[in-house]
């Protein structure tokens, strides 16, 4: 079996390595837009000078993204 192809259980073929991480990079950035985008829109509405919900939504995406990846890199061990 080539090391870059892993047995997919439900279809019974082997599916590519990279279609996984590729769908994961994927979710990375629509998971930190979504957060940046939904504190961009709590501080519009908020009229707050400086950028609090903006700064707290898209650290807090950029966290849980990465939490994301690597719950999922473990899995893979």
């Amino acid at each position: 079996m080539s090391p870059s192809l892993k047995p997919d259980p439900k279809k019974g073929h082997e599916t590519p390595t990279w279609a996984k991480y590729m769908g994961l990079s994927f979710q990375l950035f629509a998971v930190i837009g979504g957060g940046t985008a939904l504190g961009w829109w709590i501080q519009e509405k908020s009229e707050m000078k400086f950028p609090v919900w903006l700064l707290l939504f898209c650290f807090a995406s950029i966290f849980l993204a990465f939490y994301q990846l690597w719950k999922s890199m473990r899995q893979d061990r």
